[in-house]
C-alpha cells in the first residue's frame, strides 16, 4: 500500500472513546522498546507520525492512526517495562485485553519481537493470548539490520521455537533502517482487510 495520508485520530483508554467507524483495525503489540513506532513510521513512509521515544513505556493509551481513510493502526502500550507501577501495568493489561477480545473491527495483531533476542515471557504470553482468542497474528521480528544475514535462519528458528510458532501465521523479518520486510508486512496486513 502506498500511503499518502495518515494521521493520529484519538488516544483512547475506554471502549466508548474508540473511533465510531466500521473501518478494519490492525493492532500493534510488543515490548516497550521493540520498535513499534518505527515500524508504523516505516510502513507509512513518514518520519515522525508515531512518536519514537528514548523513554520506553511512553505509550499509555490505545493510539488510533487513520491510514488512507481505509484502516486504523492501533498502537497498544508496550509491555514488559519495569519503570511502571504494578497497578499501572494491571490497568494497561485490562485495557489491552478488553480491546483485543471485544473489538469487532480488529482484523489482526502485528506482534513485534526483537530479532536479536529470544522472545521474552511477555512475548510468549501475548502470542498465546492471541492464539487462544483466535486472533490472526503477524509476527514481525524487528531490528534485523543488527544481525548478520548469515545468522538470520538461526535467529528465526530460535524465535519460532520459543513461541511454539504456528506455521499458518506470517513471520516477517523487518528493519526500519533498511526497510527490509516492509513490502511483506503490507502484504500480510492487506490479506486481513
Amino acid at each position: 500500500m502506498k500511503v499518502h495520508k495518515a494521521e493520529i485520530v484519538i488516544s483512547a483508554v475506554q471502549p466508548e472513546q474508540y473511533p465510531k467507524t466500521k473501518l478494519p483495525e490492525i493492532a500493534l503489540a510488543g515490548r516497550s522498546n521493540v520498535g513499534k513506532s518505527s515500524f508504523i513510521n516505516t510502513l507509512i513512509s513518514r518520519k515522525g507520525l508515531a512518536r519514537t521515544s528514548g523513554k520506553p513505556g511512553k505509550t499509555q493509551t490505545l493510539n488510533f492512526y487513520l491510514i488512507e481513510e481505509a484502516l486504523h493502526f492501533v498502537d497498544v502500550p508496550g509491555y514488559g517495562y519495569a519503570k511502571v507501577s504494578k497497578t499501572e501495568r494491571v490497568k494497561w493489561g485490562k485495557m489491552i485485553e478488553t480491546y483485543i477480545t471485544e473489538r469487532e473491527q480488529l482484523k489482526a495483531v502485528v506482534s513485534l519481537v526483537d530479532f536479536r533476542h529470544d522472545p521474552s515471557e511477555e512475548d510468549v504470553q501475548m502470542y498465546n493470548f492471541l492464539k487462544y482468542y483466535q486472533i490472526p497474528v503477524i509476527v514481525v521480528a524487528t531490528k534485523s539490520d543488527k544481525i548478520k544475514r548469515s545468522q538470520w535462519n538461526k535467529h528465526e528458528a530460535a524465535i519460532k521455537r520459543k513461541l511454539v510458532f504456528d506455521p499458518t501465521d506470517d513471520f516477517i523479518i523487518f528493519s526500519s533502517e533498511t526497510k527490509e520486510g516492509k513490502e511483506q508486512a503490507w502484504e500480510a496486513i492487506e490479506s486481513f482487510l
